[in-house]
């Protein structure tokens, strides 16, 4: 099976930024400033998001996992400075330790306004940042295979990436809190399996038809077939402090796409487990990130949830020579050393009993490793 081109799992990654005000450590609109001067530089890579303190942007297609740790570092690198240069800092966290939603403006646009409209109190508390990754695939019909199966692992990898442990100036008890507040949205959390593509682009065009949706990107599960692109985009994580969390959490989720097809092409299958199984999964991961531990629904037992991440790392091994992407996956066994950004932030309240100094942390970090 040697000949199979693993080629077309390109990566694309999207993150979400903070912007914060230096002085009093509270999240600050940048009045669409920073986007304006960005796209002077990075054109198209970065935009607005609903919330006018949060800034988005996204790579390129990117053919491996060092393109994407370049053009990640390349925009962290852009709108810190950008930021400064406007007298702002950046940071990336799940939420912001301590400021309050209801005092942030909504960015004008009619689809914002669409969204607050409908969703009202929902959209307007949403003020959360998360990680998107797009796994390149040959076809819809294997992105919707790849999707089935892929579930399974979405919380191994949600518990590397937990990093909002504060909501509002609280401590919420949970490695990742930013998941609580988007489960009030609709169309959320972990997907249902799919029988086919077909089955995919009817559930879509029914919600469409009756007028729940307008389109089907306002369905916002944790994973997707990506309905205009041929990628699987992993919407579950939150947005990671470091660069190289982020890279090393992308390339999970390529090393998942290309082993599961890997599978497929010598006939083989990875077990398909129903939502609700998987759900209890997300809930341990969220609550507990990398220091609890998950279902394996195989032994019908609860596993530490690192000996099964190590677990995971031994099921993609394989198709990493084929992806150049070992060094990024190794990067877990730091991560699980250090602990994932949630551990840090409430070790720096633990040691500081400061919010501000949390804040602190997620601005200094941001640039680390660059």
């Amino acid at each position: 099976m040697s000949n199979l081109s693993y080629k077309h799992f390109t990566l694309g990654v999207e993150e979400e930024y903070m912007v914060i005000d230096p002085l009093t450590r509270e999240l600050k609109s940048h009045e669409q400033k920073i986007v304006q001067k960005s796209q002077k530089v990075i054109k198209d890579k970065i935009k607005a998001e609903m919330h006018q303190t949060v800034v988005e942007v996204g790579t390129d297609i990117c053919q491996d996992i060092d393109e994407a740790f370049m053009d990640v570092g390349t925009l962290r690198k852009t709108i810190s400075s950008i930021a400064g240069e406007l007298g702002l800092w950046v940071g990336a966290s799940g939420t912001h330790p301590f400021s309050h939603w209801e005092s942030q403006l909504i960015t004008e646009h009619v689809r914002y306004s669409e969204i607050v409209n409908e969703l009202q109190e929902a959209a307007r508390s949403n003020l959360i940042f998360g990680l998107h990754v797009h796994v390149g695939m040959e076809n819809r019909e294997m992105a919707i295979h790849i999707a089935n199966s892929a579930r399974y692992f979405l919380p191994h990898i949600y518990a590397l990436s937990t990093n909002s442990p504060f909501w509002e100036g609280r401590l919420t008890g949970y490695k990742s809190f930013r998941t609580k507040v988007f489960d009030k949205f609709p169309r959320t959390g972990i997907p249902d399996y799919f029988d086919s593509i077909e089955a995919y682009d009817n559930y879509v065009k029914l919600l469409v038809k009756t007028n729940c949706i307008d389109n089907a990107k306002k369905i916002w599960w944790d994973l997707r077939v990506h309905p205009f692109f041929n990628t699987v985009e992993f919407r579950i994580c939150d947005v990671p402090m470091t660069v190289q969390e982020t890279i090393t959490i992308a390339a999970l989720f390529q090393a998942v796409c290309a082993k599961l097809y890997k599978l497929r092409s010598q006939n083989l299958n990875f077990m398909m487990y129903s939502r609700a199984l998987i759900t209890e999964n997300k809930w341990r991961a969220g609550r507990y990130g990398i220091d609890g531990s998950l279902i394996d629904f195989g032994k019908e037992a609860e596993v530490n949830t690192r000996v099964l991440i190590y677990e995971l790392l031994d099921f993609v091994d394989d198709v990493l020579p084929h992806l150049g992407s070992r060094h990024a996956v190794n990067h877990v066994h730091k991560m699980l050393e250090a602990g994932t950004g949630a551990d840090r932030q409430l070790k720096t309240y633990a040691d500081t009993g400061s919010l501000v100094d949390v804040v602190d942390l997620i601005h200094d970090q941001f640039l680390s490793g660059l």
